[in-house]
Parts: structure tokens; sequence; C-alpha cells
């Protein structure tokens, strides 16, 4: 094949018959010799006669360039060009195909496996042997076997949610086998230690290209909160010009949906790679958020989970005496405030205010008898945490040996002083903390000393509730549980009148023990050590979270400043009642693009595609000589006058060479009533044929599908025209959104109002999916908001896993189109949709989500030719075909969802679903 820019050719010796052309000008000029002239008289008879022969002394400049043009354009034709040809060099070795499989990898994976899918496709026609390996797996193995048999294993092949380090790289270059063999390395465009060991071994071994993909790499560093602010950075690999991203927080609201809690905008400056997102948002909120991301990136670096770092129990404060002006030092709650600010937000209020705040924790500084008693047991007993601290007023109090419900134990009246100017004995000191405490393990300062405390009254249950005593024995601290709940009693004052306690580091340790607060910072190796971690869920290489089924617990001191990996995946890990998040990206980690050595070739993940343009020039040639033919006879008299003919002959001439303007079919009324009395799928015409076609065929092949597998017959799909057709006759209309998509008018927003006021449904689809996921990444996302605004929307959510979709006709849970993975989002549960008790889903049964908007291009899924073949490709093997079924049962749930409405929520329906789901 010769190649002459982006023009190739097959057969490139035809070329010289373009030689030829010179030749052929000056033939086709040559005339006969001019005849001699005779004067006669008598040809004067002849003067007034038509000739009806005529034959031209010259041949017209306009009719030869058309026959050279048309010479020309056939020899071309004949030598096989080909646009963007792919030049295919020939090799005989194996071919070794390297992923570096890690996080970043995800951002673009469908066309990653494209890339390797091709190059495995291009091994197979050659016969060449083939190995695919990742530098992110286990244990690196490179066996060449049949292109075919390792194009088999392709669909399972998927990255980590974690980087490669050098130690993997090394790894990976010591197994190459010694043969020669060419390599393709797919990088996924960041620059990392060790790579270089790796390269060296491949080129010492054959020929290396890179395939990068251009997108940018996006990612988060961990979330840290501090004066009031919950920041984290976040990272880009090629710090060129301006660009800004969206950062979400995402978490569960009060009904249990995760939903959007909060949104910041954050703009990289020309040569920045870093930025910052603030959040600054209430404890309430705050504490909610489970996730932050980056919009639109479905890659786990840029998932920032988050932990007890971020969030802050909410602890009420209730002081039993009066604040001394001046003495701000001796208030009952002095100490507890500067104890719990650092790490809970602290709220203060009558007894009766707290219990309707319903905090995580309320204290009772030196109150003695509680006014809201009852109420305040209530809310202990459905899993609060009381915490009372003893003092004058609670020392004063006379117990008569009652039992207090908000007690652990029967109280003596009066205190008792120790080391004090008018008692006996020295200050005592406390006990070091035995095994089943929840103090066990913290040292015990020799400096805390106690002078005064309230005392227990003896009982054989006393032992079983002290968790901390004095080293006479006298209990310091006592525990009960109460229902859910549990009373916790410090025996002394929560100030420094009684003991040095509150003066102490043991004070904050003790109240984190107790759960009363969280600590901030991340443990270290030292406060892990000895501790087991069990994993609870497990961030995948696309972002999302898993189960993380039966894998080992983690030791404290690994987790500790772990490094993501496959023995410790990213996720969030939980030992007792704390909350570990392990992100991919660490506190420290900066993005830098990988530079290769100027021998290695850099070629981007999608090739130019090919495309032949014989059939273009042998047409046009074919229709030159078509119009020479017709000015030939015109010339020659032959047709109806020569100004006629000449125009018959440049009228066919640019007929041929101007493409036919595509005319707007507009919808007849026929076909209008035909959709009024039947159930018709619509489409919304972009102006793109090619998304048109699709659209088309895709609601063609839902439409047989709903023939065949249900009641509904419906008729042949129809694309409408917003601003001229009328939408009420339509079951459903499917918008594909494209970058460019033009804006309706007023009058067209108004008619899309009041079809979704009268029951219809718009399935929106961005068919975004492969690249970023939905969402406003990608300039379809954008599209979508600016075409989506004038609509009247309400609230959306992700599918919830009870809502209708899932069980309409099929009972689905997930809602692939040729592409999966992303959410799709419905209306929102209205507030007060319950969920009643044994039953698997709350009962919906009023109105019919208006809008369903998703990127994962349905159409292409659904789509067939015009025998019934599927027109694109899903995924691979038979999991593409399951995940093309898929698509059509969620497509039939749509359709039946528009139709039917909400009525499988009725709770007549629930012995026969709880018996398909097997419950």
């Amino acid at each position: 094949m010769m190649v002459l820019g982006p023009i190739g050719f097959t057969a490139p010796w035809l070329l010289t018959g373009l030689i030829a052309l010179p030749v052929l000008w000056f033939l086709l000029r040559v005339v006969p010799p001019a005849p001699i002239r005779r004067r006669f008289p008598g040809v004067a008879l002849l003067l007034g006669l038509a000739d009806e022969d005529h034959e031209s002394d010259r041949t017209p400049w306009w009719l030869l360039l058309l026959r050279m043009l048309a010479v020309a354009a056939l020899i071309l034709g004949f030598a096989g060009p080909v646009l963007h040809p792919e030049v295919r060099e020939p090799g005989s070795g194996p071919i070794l195909i390297v992923a570096d499989g890690g996080w970043a990898d995800a951002r673009d994976w469908p066309r990653r496996k494209d890339r390797i899918a091709a190059a495995l496709e291009e091994a197979g026609r050659s016969g060449r042997a083939a190995a695919l390996v990742a530098v992110t797996g286990d244990a690196p193995e490179v066996v060449f076997r049949s292109a075919g048999v390792v194009a088999a294993g392709l669909p399972g092949f998927a990255p980590a949610p974690y980087e490669p380090d050098a130690a993997a790289y090394a790894a990976l270059a010591a197994a190459l086998p010694s043969g020669g063999f060419d390599s393709f390395w797919l990088s996924d465009g960041l620059a990392r230690d060790g790579r270089q060991v790796l390269l060296e071994a491949l080129e010492a071994r054959g020929r290396v290209t890179v395939f990068e993909s251009p997108r940018e790499v996006f990612a988060l560093r961990p979330a840290v909160y501090g004066d009031g602010q919950v920041t984290l950075g976040v990272l880009r690999a090629h710090p060129a010009g301006e660009v800004a991203v969206d950062v979400v927080g995402l978490g569960l609201d009060p009904a249990g949906v995760e939903r959007e809690l909060a949104r910041q905008v954050v703009t990289f400056g020309a040569g920045t790679g870093e930025a910052e997102a603030a959040f600054d948002l209430p404890a309430e909120l705050r504490n909610r958020i489970a996730r932050l991301e980056i919009a639109g990136q479905r890659t786990a670096g840029a998932v920032a989970l988050t932990d007890d770092a971020i969030r802050r129990r909410e602890v009420a404060l209730v002081e039993g005496g009066i604040g001394r002006e001046g003495l701000e030092l001796l208030a009952p709650g002095h100490y507890l405030r500067q104890a719990l600010a650092p790490t809970a937000d602290v709220i203060e209020g009558t007894v009766e205010d707290m219990i309707l705040a319903d905090p995580d924790v309320i204290i009772l500084a030196d109150v003695a008898r509680v006014a809201a008693a009852e109420p305040l047991a209530e809310w202990v007993e459905k899993g609060g945490l009381l915490v009372r601290f003893a003092g004058p007023h609670m020392a004063a109090a006379d117990w008569d040996n009652a039992a207090d419900p908000l007690l652990p134990v029967r109280l003596r009246s009066g205190g008792r002083s120790v080391g004090g100017a008018l008692s006996w004995g020295e200050p005592k000191t406390l006990a070091p903390f035995l095994e089943g405490s929840p103090f066990a393990g913290l040292p015990v300062p020799d400096e805390v000393r106690v002078t005064s405390q309230v005392m227990a009254e003896p009982g054989p249950d006393l032992a079983a509730h002290t968790i901390a005593a004095l080293a006479d024995g006298t209990p310091l601290v006592t525990r009960k549980a109460l229902g859910q709940g549990s009373v916790v009693l410090f025996h002394v004052t929560a100030n420094a009148e009684w003991s040095g306690l509150p003066l102490s580091g043991l004070f904050v340790q003790m109240l984190e023990r107790l759960a009363v607060s969280t600590r901030q910072a991340a443990l270290g190796a030292e406060e892990m050590k000895g501790t087991v971690w069990s994993v609870e869920r497990v961030l995948d290489a696309f972002g999302a979270l898993d189960d993380a089924g039966d894998r080992p617990g983690i030791p404290g001191e690994d987790l500790a400043g772990a490094r993501p990996s496959a023995r410790i995946l990213p996720g969030l890990y939980a030992s007792g009642d704390r909350t570990v998040a392990l992100n991919a990206i660490g506190a420290e980690r900066v993005l830098t693009p990988a530079v290769w050595p100027e021998g290695v070739t850099v070629e981007g993940l999608v090739p130019a595609r090919e495309r032949p343009l014989s059939g273009y020039l042998l047409t046009f040639g074919l229709g030159l000589l078509l119009a020479d033919a017709l000015a030939a006879l015109a010339l020659s008299g032959r047709l109806a006058g020569w100004r006629a003919g000449r125009g018959a002959a440049l009228a066919l001439t640019a007929a041929l060479l101007l493409p036919a303007p595509q005319a707007r079919a507009e919808m007849s009324e026929e076909r209008l009533i035909d959709a009024a009395g039947n159930v018709v799928l619509a489409y919304v015409r972009t102006g793109d044929a090619e998304v048109d076609r699709v659209s088309e065929a895709g609601l063609r092949g839902l439409s047989d599908v709903l023939f065949y597998r249900t009641a509904i017959e419906p008729d042949a799909p129809m694309g409408v025209d917003l601003e001229g057709d009328e939408l009420s006759v339509f079951t459903l209309l499917y918008w594909p959104v494209t970058a460019d998509a033009p804006t309706p008018s007023p009058t067209a927003y108004l008619r899309l109002n009041r079809y979704l006021r009268s029951g219809g449904m718009i399935l929106f689809d961005t068919r975004d999916a492969d690249v970023a996921g939905f969402g406003t990444a990608t300039p379809e996302g954008r599209r979508l908001q600016a075409l989506a605004a004038p609509l009247e929307i309400p609230p959306l959510e992700p599918v919830p896993q009870d809502h209708v979709l899932t069980r309409a006709f099929y009972l689905l849970q997930d809602f692939p189109g040729r592409y999966a993975g992303p959410p799709v989002w419905v209306e929102a549960a209205p507030p007060d949709a319950e969920l009643a008790e044994g039953m698997p889903f709350r009962n919906l049964n009023d109105g019919v989500t208006p809008v369903i908007i998703g990127g994962n291009d349905w159409a292409a899924a659904w789509a067939v030719d015009d025998g019934g073949w599927p027109m694109f490709p899903v995924g691979r093997g038979l999991s593409g075909e399951r995940q093309r079924e898929i698509a059509y049962r969620f497509g039939v749930n749509v359709v039946m969802h528009v139709l039917t409405g909400n009525y499988k929520s009725d709770q007549v329906h629930v012995p026969a679903l709880l018996e398909r789901l097997g419950q």
C-alpha cells in the first residue's frame, strides 16, 4: 500500500495511467485539416436552409475538461484509495499486550477493551500467538496462546481499584519469556516509579507500541475536617489550560435514599495540577456524606470515601449548676466543652429540648433530679447514650436508697471527701483498668488524684456495673444497659473541683472509649496495633462500592498507612464503633503525566477508521461520462437545440456532483390518527441522520419484543418534530441527546410540558456512559441540563430497589443499554411513602415518573436491521448477549410502567412477587 498523507492506495501502480492525461488532452484537441475555400455563385440558393448535421472544428474546453476529470476519477477509483488507512507492519513473532490495569484505566475501559480486541483480531488474522497481562495482576505469568483463546477471556478482564507499584513492574519484567516478541502497552497515562524497568525489558525483546488515551485523569485526595469545613485536594495529570470540574457529596437522606447533598465547582488555573474543594456544611448534613466524587468521572481515584475523620457526633450538654461570673474554669461543663470541641458538635439547652433534637449523646453535668425523666428514659431505651457527672447537687440529693432508672447504681446521700482539710487520709489514685472494661489498655497517670466522690450503695451487682475504680476499690465510673442504650455515671465532677481527671489526657480518652466523641485525625500504627478491622465495603476500579463478601479481617498495624493493593483493597473498614476509609489516592499523591522515550511509538486508543473511497470516485467518474455523452449529443445537434442541450448537461452534472437536500418528513394526518388508536413509540428527531436512524431501529426492535412477549401490539415507531407534531398521541418519547442539539422554541416547551402533565413519559438518553457515565462532565450531559431546564421536571433520584420499574413486567435491579453501570434517574418517591412491616417495597400507588434520565444508549442495544439482527455489539460473548437481554427487559418495563402506572405497588400483588423473588 502506498500512503500519501491521509489517503492510501491498494493498487498504486494504476496511478501511472494519470501520465496519459496530457496525451489525451492533445488527442482530443486534434481536428481535421481546414477545407479549401472556393467561391460558387449558386451557393446563394442555399441561404436560409437549416443544416441538421453539425460538426465542430474544435472540442470545447469545458467538455475537454469534463472528459479529463472523468478519466482521472476512474483511474483513481481503480487504484483502490482508502481514507485514513491503517498501516499494518508485517510481523511473525508473538504479541504481548500489557495493560497497567489500575483505577486510571477505568475512565475509558470500554475503548481499551476494544483496542485490545482489535489487536487480538489482527494477531489472529496473521496467525500470531498472543498473551494479555495486567501489571496489577496477582501473579505475573506470560504464556503465549492462540489469539482466539486470549480473546475468549477478554470479557472477564477488568482493572483493579489500586495502582501498580515498582515491585509489580519489576515482577512482570522478571516473568517475561526470553524469546523475541512485539509488545502493545496500554498505558493509563500516569508516570510511576519502576516503569522504566519493564519498558527496557520489553524493548530488549522486540518493538514496543504504547497506546494512551487523550482524556484527562482526575483524582481526589482524602477529605479532612478543619476550621468548620470539609476540604479535599483535587488533582489532574496534565496542568494545561483552565478547567472546571464539579465535586459532589453523596449520602443518604432521612428516607435512606442516596442523594446529592452538596456540590462545589473547582477550577484549575492554567498550568496548575492541584486545586482544593471546600464544603462548609451544617453538622447534620456533613455527617450524612458517605462519599465525595468528581461528577462524570467513573474511577476509584475520583472517589473519596469518608469515615470518622469528618463525622462529628452531636453531643447535648445540660449543666445542673448556675455558672459563677468570672469563674468559667469552675463551670460544670467547661472541661467537657474543651474536650469535645475538636471532635464533636456541642449543643446546649434543657433536657426536653435535647430529647427533641435527638443527639448522639446527652451529658448531664451535676444534674440530680431530671424533670423529663420518663421521656429521657425512652430516648435511652431506643439506643441513646446518657452520661452523667456527679457534683454538689447530686451529693446533696436525698436518694433514700431508691432505684433511679437513669442511674446505673444506687447512690448514698452525701458525698465522700478524702485528702481535704477536714478529712483524714490522702487523695486516692486510680486503679488499673480491668480486662473487659471499655477503658482497658489505657495508661493510668500517676498525677490523677480524687479528693471527693459520690458513693455507690453496696450490692451484689455493683462490681458488674463498675468499669473504673479507685485504688481502694470504690467505683469511679459505673455503667448499665437500659433497653438498646446505656447509662454511664462518673462519680466525680466534670470540672477539677473533686479530681484532677478533667485536667489529664485520660479524660479525653475515656470519652472516646465511651463513644462520646470520635477522633478527628487518622489513627496511627501504635493506636491501631493489636486491633483487627473487618472489611465492610470495597471500592472497585469504577468507583462503585461492592459487598466485601467473606474477605478476612486486616490487622490494624497493616491497615495503618497502608497503600491499596490486592490484599488490602480500598474501601470501608470497621472495628467496634470505629470506621476507617482507605481510598485509592493517598494524602500526598501527585498526578504526573507519563513521558516516554523518543524511540517508543505512542498512539491513541481509537485508531483512525479506514474508509474506502473507490465507490465514490467510480460513481463520480461514471457520472461525468454520462454528462459527457449528453453534452456530445447536444453539440452534434441531436438534442432539441444547442442551449437546451447544454443546459440539460450542466443540470445533470450538477445533480450528480451536489448532494440532494434532505426533505423534512411531515407527519401525515393518517399517521397521526393511527398513532392515536394504537401504541406507538416515538423518538425526537435530532437532525443527526445517524442518531435518528439508530433511534428508529432501536424502537423498532423494542416494539418487536413487546409484540412477541406481551399483550401489547405496537405500531411502527415514528420520529416527531417538537416544533410542529402533536405529542399527546404517543405512549413513550425517546429523546437521544446530542452535544449540538437545537434548543426547542417556547411553543415546543409548552407542548412538552403539557405532554408531561397529561401522563406522558420522556426517556432522555445522553449515550455517554462509555465515556464518563451520566453527568455534566460530557458535552451531552451539559446539553441535557440546558434542554431540561424549561421543563416541569420533579425532584429526581436514582431508581430505588423498590421502584415499580424493577418489577413492572420483569424483576430487574440493573438497567443497562449498550453500556452498563451508571445510575438511572426517575422521579423521587414522596416523603410519606413508608415501608410496611414485612413488605419488600413501599406502597406507591399514584403517579408515573414523567422522565427517565440515563446515558446507557438503550436505542443502540435495542436496534435491529431489516432482517431482525442486532445492529451494534453489546459487550462480548455470552455476557454481552445477556446484557442486551436485560436492556430489552428494561424497555419492556418502561412501556409497561407508562401503560399501567404503579399498580404493581398494591399489596394484593405482594404474595405473587414474593414467590417470584424466592422469599
